[in-house]
This record gives structure tokens, sequence and C-alpha cells, in this order.
């Protein structure tokens, strides 16, 4: 079994040490591989490479892309190639970042943060709290399931809204029949859907307008989801209270783009997928289907190109 990867150094022997039965080849992102670059597997960057072309006419037949969604990655490119991803990887890291946001925003974090004497003296302070607050989360995955667990944890009241009509995995969850609806009663609105055509702009202007006044916008999935201009003209009327963004579109924003600015606004440039070993459990849902192609099990992860993700 041989493995093709444009990782490489400690991230490729990660890979070579946990399956000795694989051969790891590292090759370039650009120009043409080497001569001895061929094998059936090819753990490819989310982004895709310049000479991705090159690379799959090595005789691969399985891509696996190191990610959690494929929205970047061109996979027109592939023709009939089995394609997986690192799906659900990130879920934790995630989770923890859209609660850190939420406590941040119902504790008034950082601006209760002192300085000098307040003005309104010690022990006063509007703030306000998880428990009993309505957490909608616009996708159930492994990040809404992940954010699910958190905030019921905190005593929250938790509804979602996903693609299918399926019931929630997870007890305690009510599904709501669409964003609209779950807008209507969501104190804090989480968008952690995949990006894809038919999720573009799906929290746009109808859902803006029907959202519950002072909702805490959280958008831990892709830019494209959210009508950045219609999340704009909420925010400036006070119908939108905070937007936390941690994704965007463009990313990155250019200069002076008014999301830098926009005192309702908390940017980050896309990190809350980021912990100590972020990386590593990404390459290790590989590895563990690695294992089980060795094994001739079912795959983890299979991207469903029709849906897109």
């Amino acid at each position: 079994m041989r493995v093709l990867t444009q990782l490489g150094g400690a991230l490729a022997e990660r890979i070579a040490h946990a399956v000795p039965e694989a051969t790891v080849v590292a090759v370039p992102g650009d120009g043409d591989p080497p001569p001895d670059a061929h094998g059936e597997v090819l753990l490819a960057l989310p982004w895709g490479t310049a000479n991705l072309s090159a690379v799959l006419a090595r005789g691969v037949r399985w891509v696996h892309i190191l990610g959690t969604g494929i929205d970047r990655f061109p996979l027109h490119l592939l023709g009939d190639r089995l394609v997986t991803c690192s799906r659900g990887a990130s879920a934790v890291p995630i989770a923890e970042w859209v609660l850190a946001t939420m406590l941040a925003f119902e504790k008034r974090l950082p601006e209760v943060w002192i300085h000098e004497p307040p003005a309104g003296g010690w022990h006063v302070g509007a703030l306000g709290g998880l428990a009993g607050k309505t957490l909608g989360l616009v996708g159930l995955g492994a990040i809404g399931q992940a954010v699910a667990r958190r905030a019921l944890a905190f005593d929250m009241c938790v509804r979602a809204c996903r693609r299918t009509d399926t019931p929630s995995p997870l007890g305690g969850v009510e599904m709501m029949p669409s964003v609209a609806a779950l807008a209507r009663v969501a104190d804090h609105l989480v968008v952690a859907a995949p990006a894809t055509a038919v999720t573009r702009h799906l929290v746009g202007p109808d859902v803006l307008v029907a959202v519950k006044a002072g909702v805490h916008l959280v958008n831990v999935a892709r830019g494209s989801l959210v009508d950045e201009q219609a999340l704009r003209t909420a925010l400036d009327d006070g119908r939108v209270g905070m937007a936390s963004l941690d994704a965007v579109e463009p990313e990155p924003l250019p200069p002076g783009h008014w999301m830098y600015t926009h005192p309702r606004v908390r940017l980050s440039p896309h990190v809350s997928w980021n912990a100590p070993g972020a990386l590593e459990e990404l390459v290790d849902r590989f590895i563990d289907n690695l294992r089980r192609h060795r094994d001739g099990r079912p795959l983890a992860g299979v991207v469903d190109r029709e849906a897109g993700y």
C-alpha cells in the first residue's frame, strides 16, 4: 500500500509509524512529482495544489482531504475516485470556542475588565447568563452536536435545524422546521453547517428580519453561509446584538473592511479549530481510514459529492 502525501516532516512520519504496512511518499505541492511518486492513496491539502492533476495521474484511486470542509477543494479534478475528509476532527475545539464567545457575550467580556475605579461602583454590572437561554444551531453535524452537549451542561434550551428531517441524535435537542423558525426563538444563533451551493446565504435577509431582537450570531462554518451585507444592516439597526465571526467572505478580509471596526462585530481569523494537537487529530482521522482500508472495512468521512460535503 503506497500513500502519497503533500505533508512532510513529523506528520508524514506519524502516518508511516502508525501504519507500517504503508509506504509513505512525500510529494511537492507544485512542479512535476518525482519519478518514483506513485501510489493508490493521496493525502491532499484542503485547498488542492497546482500540480494536483499530475499527482492524481500517478495511480491514485482514493483521495483523503486533510480538512473538515471540502468547499475549497477542486473536486472536479478527481473523476470517479473515492473521496474522504477528516470530518469531525475539529469539533471539540470549535465547540469550546463557541461556548467561549457565548459566555463573553453574556458576561460582557472583555469590556467588563477595569483599569481605573468604575463609574458605576463596585459589585455593579448588567451581566447575562447562559442558563435558561435558547441556543439555535444551524446544522447538527459533529460540530453542532459538540456545541449542543456543552450547552446542555450549561442548562441552555437547545434547538436545531438541519438539511434533513431526521430526528436529533442527542436527547434534549428540539428540532425546528426552518432556519427562520429557529432564528425567532434563539438568543444565540450558531452557524455550523457545511458550505454548499444550497447553503450559500442561508442566513440571509429573511432570516435576519425574523431574528429575536438582540440575538448573538456566531459563525464557525464558512462566510458564504451568511449574507454579510444583510448582517451589516441587522447589526446597524440592533436586531443582531453581536456577531462573533470566525468565518467570513472573503478570507482574508481586505484592509479597511467594515467588519474590522464595527462595534457589534467580534472578528477572529478562522482560528476556532486550533488547539494542542489539532493538526495531529486531522491526520489521525486519515490514519484511522488507512487502517480501515487495509482491513477491508468501510471508510469514515466519505464525501457525498451531490450534497457537497
